[in-house]
């Protein structure tokens, strides 16, 4: 081809749970590839498989229940798209496969137990604990009462998870440290995020919970980049890419972690985090390497379209 205009992307999106923050991403990534491609829209529903075969790329922002589905069908189309592929995806929506995957790669994580649905919280030899839901993301169900400190209240926590979602809970060890986040752009490691909770109102928890991640986001400080070491910013780098090849990764992901002391501890791996102007995690990062949001977008698609030559 011999211009970008002759190409035809598909933005692809959920229309499950499609909130303001989703919203805003979907319209602000069209808007930018609308100047570069022709574009539309596309939610993915019951006539995507015949709509979708029309387009040259997708950028695909099905962060949702279809994480999976859309890279897998667009695999069997042969069409490229940004982000991960089905793979990738599985192993990092379940939070105790990714752990599985790390630990096995002696990437630091901390130490956990699952518990299946309908079992009892055991006995764990790690306190404080926190309590999440294993295939969860946006720390939904993860609430004040999370971080537990004896089997009583663990118990308590494991049960909420189990009624609320219907999946295992994953009891793992609480890092009561320095929380940072790194993105991986093309294979790129963008400037460490920290997350500061010190300015929020004194009765709230001091880590992402659900509603702090969603209603006091203006109130976190976000310091880019992250106030550590050069030795430990090489540290986390080094153990960031490895994750990133580990688990298949490509085109870009977002990694949290939290740092007590020299110890690093990589909590989860987000195979297709969300890219809300002015709200993202990555975003914030990408700012922070000099990018713009419409840079961060074009690199995204670019390095998919680089890839097969398009």
């Amino acid at each position: 081809m011999n211009s970008n205009e002759q190409i035809k992307v598909a933005v692809v999106y959920d229309t499950i749970n499609m909130d303001e923050h989703r919203q805003k991403m979907v319209d602000s990534v069209y808007d930018v590839l609308s100047k570069h491609y022709e574009v539309q829209k596309l939610p993915f529903g019951e006539n995507f498989m015949s709509s979708v075969k029309k387009f040259d790329a997708i950028f695909n922002l099905s962060t949702a229940h279809n994480q999976i589905h859309v890279p897998a069908i667009l695999e069997l189309y042969g069409i490229p798209y940004t982000g991960s592929g089905p793979l990738a995806h599985a192993l990092c929506i379940d939070k105790s496969v990714t752990k599985a995957v790390l630990k096995d790669y002696g990437i630091p994580t901390p130490e956990y137990v699952l518990v299946p649905q309908g079992c009892e919280a055991p006995e764990i030899n790690f306190h404080p604990a926190i309590v999440k839901p294993v295939r969860q993301g946006s720390a939904k169900g993860i609430e004040q009462d999370s971080v537990v400190n004896d089997l009583v209240h663990l118990k308590k926590a494991v049960n909420r998870i189990h009624e609320d979602f219907g999946e295992p809970a994953l009891v793992e060890r609480f890092i009561d440290g320095v929380e940072l986040s790194v993105g991986i752009l093309n294979n790129e490691i963008l400037p460490i995020l920290e997350i500061d909770f010190s300015t929020l109102p004194e009765e709230l928890e001091k880590f992402y919970s659900f509603r702090v991640k969603t209603f006091y986001g203006d109130q976190t400080n976000y310091i880019c980049p992250a106030r550590i070491s050069g030795e430990m910013k090489e540290k986390i780098e080094k153990f960031a890419l490895k994750a990133f090849n580990s688990l298949g990764l490509k085109n870009y992901a977002r990694m949290d972690l939290r740092v007590q002391g020299n110890d690093i501890f990589f909590l989860e791996v987000n195979s297709l985090p969300m890219l809300t102007p002015d709200y993202s995690d990555i975003v914030k990062m990408a700012s922070a390497a000099g990018y713009s949001y419409e840079d961060l977008i074009l690199k995204i698609m670019r390095g998919t379209l680089d890839a097969v030559n398009l």
